[in-house]
């Protein structure tokens, strides 16, 4: 909830790079799932918190509702997902966990353009 922590994505999605070259329709399809279940969350954080009681994903209704209101689940059009990744993949670099520098982990390992995609198509 602090800075620099509250400025960048908590999650991210991740993919199988040779499943999204052979399924670009079903990728999309899935992140657009994802992310109108981000603004769902949201909306309507109420209902939201009721549904993952109802489904048994959570026993209480209490903090489920808490965290529909704490997490900013509407952050996913104004955060810039690589500076997320740049962010984690230099503090993983500081502590010897990866090698890789941030720069060649977003170079060879993401793409952006369903999102790109998505942003625009899902305006609100």
């Amino acid at each position: 909830m602090d800075p620099p922590w509250s400025q960048y994505f908590c999650c991210m999605v991740c993919a199988n790079r040779e499943f999204v070259r052979k399924h670009p329709v079903a990728t999309k399809r899935a992140l657009r799932a994802i992310l109108k279940a981000a603004d769902l969350g949201a909306l309507e954080p109420d209902q939201t918190a009721q549904f993952l009681v109802d489904k048994g994903y959570t026993q209480s209704y209490d903090y489920a509702r808490q965290t529909m209101k704490d997490v900013v689940y509407s952050k996913w059009r104004e955060f810039e997902p690589e500076d997320t990744m740049r962010f984690y993949a230099l503090r993983l670099h500081e502590v010897g966990m990866i090698k890789s520098s941030p720069q060649k982990l977003i170079a060879q390992g993401s793409d952006w353009r369903f999102l790109n995609e998505l942003k625009r198509e899902l305006k609100q």
